[in-house]
Formats: structure tokens, sequence, C-alpha cells
């Protein structure tokens, strides 16, 4: 059977431009790279507790079996969902099957036809293709940019018969930075009809239970979107809001309605996760990790997006200069990843250093020496 001539272009195009994409593999190097920031993943603990609380609890089972609507409703989802609400001071949360799940189904499903929806213009890929399923009309605003949002709001939030849902990331997960959101929550209540909806999965776990909580915007915020696959170490996601809310996407996220549900399995992960995020010392020493990490990249004058979160980027133009010191990198065993255009644009290419709280102060060092090395070689070959 022939393959479609327009595909084949497009591959060969991302051929063409070196920004075709690849499956990786498993490797045994420094970890500078994956979203595990407490190390939860691996954590032998949450392993062995979760295998322990479902043999308790009898839940000796593979699967949901079905839709949380029809027969995979299993009692661990009250139980992980009634834990995630007290522990993100919440009314109420609805776990979805994955952050994307949970983006695509709260944006096709909650602004309706006539609404606005303004969002940061490096919003996650998973929130763009929960709007672009949206009947509401959407407009971007400038990257962490108050005052340009504060006129879009104005603009938008006149007609009484709109509501305007505003959309950020807490921990932008491209730059690492994050917007000031005390600040944007203070223009947001000036309006009746504007609603706050802030994405926190890279915050969540690095800074306690979210940045939301940290600055106790949690009366402010109408929706938050949560994931277990970064500092929880597991699977899964959910929205956080009150109990209207709940009940609103379980009966029209389209997403959460036509899916099986998670596994008991995945269920025990989350709830003994969040355990462990409770009494765990992983976070202060990822903080300790992640000081160490700007004060070595200030001493070596490596220029860095500022960032105070576990993710911090260093710009490198073009595709091929950044594989080649990423490739470099890999080569004396540290685990860096590029990320090529188009997932950034072009010219913001860029090496991403996921911190972890595993990470030793040498490791840190090493990789930033030899990426100053490397960056200093790549400048002067120019």
């Amino acid at each position: 059977m022939q393959f479609p001539k327009k595909l084949q272009q497009k591959i060969t195009q991302r051929i063409t431009q070196n920004s075709l994409r690849r499956l990786g593999k498993e490797n045994l190097l420094i970890d500078f790279s994956s979203n595990d920031y407490l190390g939860f993943a691996k954590s032998e603990i949450i392993f062995n507790k979760t295998h322990q609380y479902l043999i308790n609890n009898n839940f000796k089972i593979n699967g949901a079996t079905g839709s949380r609507l029809l027969s995979g409703n299993h009692k661990l989802y009250t139980t992980a969902e009634k834990q995630l609400a007290k522990l993100h001071n919440t009314e109420a949360a609805l776990i979805f099957n994955s952050g994307y799940d949970a983006n695509v189904g709260f944006f096709s499903s909650v602004p309706q036809r006539g609404d606005i929806i303004l969002y940061d213009e490096l919003i996650h890929a998973s929130i763009r293709d929960g709007i672009q399923l949206s009947n509401a009309k959407s407009f971007k605003f400038k990257h962490n940019n108050i005052k340009d949002l504060e006129k879009k709001i104005i603009r938008f939030a006149q007609d009484n018969n709109s509501e305007v849902y505003i959309v950020t990331e807490s921990v932008f997960s491209m730059d690492g930075d994050s917007p000031d959101l005390t600040a944007m929550s203070q223009i947001i209540q000036e309006h009746t009809n504007v609603h706050f909806v802030i994405d926190e999965a890279h915050a969540v776990g690095v800074f306690d239970f979210g940045l939301v909580q940290k600055l106790h915007l949690e009366d402010v915020v109408f929706a938050r979107i949560i994931t277990f696959g970064k500092g929880l170490g597991c699977h899964g996601a959910a929205i956080l809001g009150s109990k209207q809310l709940q009940q609103y996407l379980i009966n029209f996220s389209r997403s959460f309605i036509y899916t099986t549900g998670l596994s008991p399995h995945s269920l025990a992960t989350i709830k003994i996760a969040y355990d462990e995020l409770v009494i765990s010392n992983s976070k202060e020493q990822l903080q300790q990790n992640i000081q160490h990490f700007i004060k070595e990249s200030n001493r070596l004058q490596l220029s860095f997006i500022e960032s105070n979160s576990a993710i911090h980027c260093c710009i490198i133009s073009g595709n091929e200069r950044v594989k080649s010191i990423a490739l470099q990198l890999q080569q004396k065993g540290f685990d860096v990843k590029p990320i090529l255009s188009p997932t950034v644009p072009p010219n913001q290419e860029r090496l991403r250093f996921c911190l972890h709280s595993y990470n030793s102060k040498e490791e840190v060092i090493n990789v930033l020496e030899n990426l100053a090395t490397f960056v200093k070689k790549k400048h002067n070959a120019r």
C-alpha cells in the first residue's frame, strides 16, 4: 500500500529542516531531562506502599473495565478526589486520564459560543488544541505581559453577555518562567464576568501544592489544571474548582466522558504519591539544587531564561547547533535534550535543563562547566 504523498512530503520537510522527531531511548546518563523532579517515579517506597495499599484494600484487578459513567468509577476515584480537594484547598477535584485530556476536555466544553478566551502566547499545545475545539473566540496576549493582558480584558469584558477566560501557566514548560499571578488576579477581580484558569503542571511538587496555593489565590482562580506525570512521578491529571464545575465537566467534557477510566493501580499510586509529598524532604532538596544551578550559571556567565522553577533553558539558536551541543553533553554523560523548532519558534531553539532532588551539586557544576566550554567553542567556530 502506497503511503500518501502529502504526508511523505511533510516528513521529508522535517528531515530537510533537521527537525524530525524520534522516540527516545532509555539510557544511563545523568538525568537533566526528565520531569521526575522529586524522584517519585523511581521511588521504591511509593512502589511498595502502592502495592501494599492495593492488597490491603482488596483491589486485585488490572483495569477500570469502562468509562466512569458506566462501570469504571471504582471507589479509589472517590478516595483520590477527596484527598486532592483537601490538599489543594478547593471544593472539588475531577481526575482525567492525562494532562492533555484535562486541557482538551476543559477548553472544548467550558467556554461557550460568544465567550472570549485570552491566552498567553506561549501556552501549552494541549491548551491550544482545546481552544481550537471550542466555539468561543480566542486571542493571545504577549508572554507574561500584564499591560497587554489588561488592555484586552478592558476591551472584551465590557460585553456583559460574554464570559472571558484568562489562561496562563504558573510555570511555563518551555521557558521555566512564571507570570505575576498576583497582579493578574487583581485585574481579574475587577470584573464579574472574567475567570482565571491556570495550568499548574510544572508547579505541583516543585512548589509544594502549586503556586496558586503558595500565593493564596485559590478563591480567585476559577479552575486549576494539575498533572501527576511531573512532580508526582505517576500518571493522570485533575481539574480543581467548584462542585458546579465538577458537575458540568462530568456532563459535557468529552475527553472525560468517552474514555475508559484509570486503573486502580494508577489511582492508588496518585494517592500514595500525595501521601509522600506531604512528608518528603525531596521538595527542600530540589529547591537547594535550583538555587545552586542559578548560582553556578551566573558564575560561568551563561545566558539562561530567568527562572526559579525546576526548568532552566539556554537559548542556542539553530536546530543543528543546539543538537550538536546536546550531543556533546550526552557524550560527557549528561542527559540534556535540545528543544527544536517547530516545538519552539525559529531562533528560539534551546537546551532545556530539568533539575531534580537527586541531582548532586557536583553534577550541576560539571554539566554547566561543560556547557560553557562547548558554547564558547561553537561561538569561536562561527
